[in-house]
C-alpha cells in the first residue's frame, strides 16, 4: 500500500513538472497541457486518486498553496503599472464582477435549469479567473501594451474577491431568512476587508522590519517569508473564513511596492515555488474529477459555456474599458481572456459536499458544471489567445528582437547589421553622447541603466527575445544577463567574455550561473573587439544558396573571419557562443567580423 501511495505522489510530481516541460517543447500553454495530463491520469485511467492519497489534508493543502500563489502574484504587481489603468482595473473588479455574476446567474437559471439559489451560487463561483490560469497564459502569449498588466492585476485581485463573494453567497443560502442573509453578507464583507487587508499589511511590515534590522540570515530569508505568508493566511482565515487569500495578496503587494529592503531573492524563490504549486494543483484537482462529470456535457452546458465566453466576458470587459484610452485591439484581447481555474474548482467541490449533506437540491451538479467551465475556458482560451494576440499585433510567437547593452561605435555597427536583416534592436546606455549618436543614426535607444527596474516598466519589450551585453564592464554585463534572464530565459541572454577569462584561456573568472552565455569566442572581449574594429575590421553578411553544402572537416571560417550571428532559414537569430556553434544551412545567413584587408 505504501508503494501505491508513493507511486501516485511521484506521478503527480512527474506529470506536473513534466507537463510544464512538454508544453515548452511543443510551444503550447502549460495550463492546457496540465489539463490534458490531469484528465488522462484521473477520469480516463484512474491511476491517480488525490482524495485517497491525501484524505482530509487535501483541502488545507490546496488552500495554503493558493495563498502562496496569490502572495507571489502580489509580489509581481507594481503600483506604477496601475497608474495609467487603475480605472479599468477597478471597474473590472467591481462592475466587471457584477456583470459576469448577473449574466452567468441568468444563464445558469435558464439554460441549466438550476434553482435560483444554486444559479446565484454557480454564478458567484464563476466570476473568479485567478493567477493560476492567467499568469501561465500571459507568460506564453507575452502580449504587448497595457493589456498584460491589466489582466494580471484583475486575475490576481479577483481571486480573493471572488472567493469571498462565493463564500458569502453560500452562507446566505444556509441562512434562515433574507434579512439575516443580507445582514450577514454586509458584516462579512466588512470583516474580510478589514481583517484580511490589515493582517496582510501587518505581516508585510513585520517581515520588512526584520529584514531591515538583519534579524533574518540570508539563507533563511526565502523560507522565513514563506512561513510568514502561511501564518498570515491562517490567522486571517481563522478570524474570517476566506479572508486569508486577501491577506496573502495584500502582503505580496505591500512587499513589492516598498523601497526599504531588497526582496529580489524572495521574489525569485516564490516564482519557482509558484510553478511547482500550479503544476501540482492542476494535476490534483483535474485528476480528482470523476468520470460521471462527462454526463453533464450536453447542449445545455455547452450553451452555458458559450454565454460565459461570448456574452458575459465581452460585455463586462468592453463596458469596463470604455473611455480608457486602450486601443480596440487591446480591448478585444481583454474581452477574450477569462479562463477559470483552481479557486473555482476547489470552492465548488467544498460547497457541493456540504450542500449535499444538508439535502439541498441540485447540489451534486455544482462541481461538474464548474469543472466543465474550467476545462472549456482553459482549452478555448489556451488554444486561441496566442493566435488572436498575433493577429491583433499584440505579440509575436517567437520574439527575435535584440536588446543591446552598450551604444559605443561597434555596438552600433552590430545593431545596424541586425536591423538590416529585419530584427528589432534597442540600444541601452547611460552615456548620453553615445545614445545621442545612436539616435541620430536612426537606431532605437533607451537612455538609462540596463540594470534598472524601470526599463521593464518604461520600455515595451514584448517583441524582444535576446540580450547582448556588450559594455566594457564585465560585472555590469554579468548583472545585465541575470537581470534579463527572467524575461528572456537564461538561454537567450549573452555577454562578452570577461577579460580575465580571455587572459587565462578558460572559464575561470565567474561561475556560469552568475553570468550569461559567452559570445563569439574566448578572445572576443570588449578590448579585443575594440582593437579589431580600430584596425579596420568590418561586419559582413553572407547568404547561403540551395547549392551550399557544409563540410565540418573543412570548416567555414578562418582567423580573419570570425562568425558572430547565424540567421536560420526561418528567420531566427542564433548568436555564436563558446558553447554553441551553429551549422549553416541553405537559405541561412551568417553575420561575421572580417579582419584585416578583407574588412577594408
Amino acid at each position: 500500500m505504501a508503494n501505491y501511495f508513493l507511486i501516485q505522489l511521484a506521478g503527480i510530481i512527474v506529470l506536473g513538472i513534466g507537463g510544464q516541460w512538454l508544453a515548452w517543447r511543443l510551444q503550447l500553454p502549460s495550463i492546457l497541457m496540465l489539463l490534458i495530463l490531469g484528465i488522462a491520469a484521473g477520469p480516463v485511467s484512474g491511476s491517480i486518486d488525490p482524495d485517497a492519497l491525501m484524505g482530509e489534508m487535501l483541502s488545507p493543502f490546496i488552500s495554503i498553496a493558493l495563498a502562496i500563489i496569490l502572495f507571489e502574484g502580489g509580489l509581481s504587481l507594481r503600483i506604477a503599472d496601475l497608474v495609467r489603468s487603475r480605472k479599468v482595473v477597478l471597474r473590472l473588479l467591481t462592475w466587471g464582477v457584477l456583470i459576469t455574476w448577473t449574466v452567468s446567474t441568468a444563464a445558469a437559471w435558464i439554460l441549466l435549469d438550476l434553482e435560483p439559489e444554486m444559479a446565484i451560487l454557480l454564478g458567484s463561483i464563476l466570476v473568479v479567473t485567478g493567477p493560476t490560469v492567467i499568469l501561465p497564459l500571459l507568460i506564453h502569449v507575452r502580449p504587448q501594451g497595457r493589456a498584460s498588466p491589466i489582466l494580471k492585476w484583475e486575475g490576481i485581485l479577483n481571486d480573493p474577491i471572488g472567493a469571498i463573494l462565493s463564500v458569502l453567497i453560500f452562507q446566505a443560502i444556509l441562512a434562515a431568512s433574507f434579512s439575516e442573509a443580507a445582514m450577514m453578507i454586509e458584516l462579512s464583507i466588512a470583516k474580510a476587508i478589514i481583517i484580511g487587508g490589515g493582517i496582510g499589511i501587518l505581516a508585510a511590515e513585520v517581515l520588512v522590519e526584520m529584514l531591515r534590522r538583519f534579524w533574518i540570515p540570508d539563507f533563511l530569508q526565502e523560507v522565513f517569508s514563506l512561513m510568514v505568508v502561511v501564518a498570515a493566511f491562517s490567522a486571517s482565515d481563522w478570524f474570517q473564513p476566506e479572508s486569508g487569500l486577501l491577506a496573502a495578496t495584500i502582503m505580496g503587494i505591500s512587499l513589492a511596492n516598498q523601497n526599504r529592503v531588497n526582496v529580489r531573492e524572495i521574489v525569485e524563490f516564490k516564482e519557482n515555488l509558484r510553478i511547482i504549486l500550479i503544476s501540482l494543483l492542476f494535476i490534483i484537482l483535474v485528476a480528482r474529477s470523476p468520470r460521471s462529470y462527462a454526463e453533464y456535457i450536453n447542449s445545455e452546458s455547452l450553451a452555458f459555456l458559450a454565454v460565459l465566453m461570448l456574452i458575459a466576458r465581452p460585455v463586462a470587459a468592453w463596458l469596463c474599458t470604455k473611455g480608457s484610452g486602450l486601443s480596440w485591439k487591446e480591448r478585444l484581447f481583454i474581452s477574450w481572456m477569462a479562463p477559470r481555474g483552481i479557486v473555482a474548482a476547489a470552492i465548488s467541490s467544498i460547497f457541493a459536499i456540504e450542500l449535499s449533506e444538508r439535502g439541498v437540491a441540485q447540489a451534486e451538479s455544482l462541481a461538474p458544471y464548474t469543472f466543465i467551465m474550467i476545462a472549456g475556458t482553459v482549452a478555448v482560451y489556451g488554444l486561441s489567445a496566442p493566435t488572436l494576440a498575433r493577429h491583433l499585433g499584440l505579440s509575436k510567437p517567437n520574439p527575435q528582437g535584440v536588446v543591446i547593452a552598450g551604444a559605443h561605435p561597434w555596438a552600433r555597427e552590430m545593431a545596424f547589421a541586425l536591423q538590416k536583416e529585419g530584427f528589432n534592436v534597442l540600444l541601452v546606455d547611460t552615456n548620453q553622447m553615445e545614445i545621442q549618436e545612436a539616435f541620430r543614426s536612426g537606431l532605437p535607444t533607451y537612455h538609462g541603466s540596463i540594470l534598472s527596474e524601470s526599463i521593464f516598466e518604461e520600455v515595451e519589450l514584448g517583441g524582444f527575445g535576446h540580450l547582448l551585453a556588450l559594455t566594457p564592464n564585465d560585472k555590469a554585463n554579468s548583472l545585465a544577463a541575470l537581470h534579463f534572464a527572467e524575461a528572456f530565459g537564461r538561454a537567450e541572454v549573452y555577454q562578452l567574455p570577461p577579460e580575465m577569462e580571455a587572459y587565462r584561456g578558460r572559464d575561470a573568472s565567474s561561475p556560469k550561473h552568475l553570468r550569461g552565455r559567452l559570445l563569439f569566442n574566448p578572445q572576443a572581449t570588449y578590448s579585443g573587439l575594440s582593437s579589431q574594429f580600430r584596425a579596420g575590421a568590418r561586419l559582413m553578411t553572407v547568404a547561403f544558396t540551395e547549392s551550399f553544402k557544409f563540410h565540418p572537416s573543412k570548416g567555414l571560417f578562418h582567423k580573419s573571419n570570425v562568425p558572430l550571428f547565424h540567421i536560420t532559414p526561418e528567420g531566427n537569430l542564433q548568436p555564436f557562443t563558446s558553447d554553441f556553434q551553429p551549422v549553416p544551412l541553405p537559405k541561412s545567413k551568417i553575420i561575421s567580423l572580417v579582419i584585416g584587408r578583407e574588412g577594408t
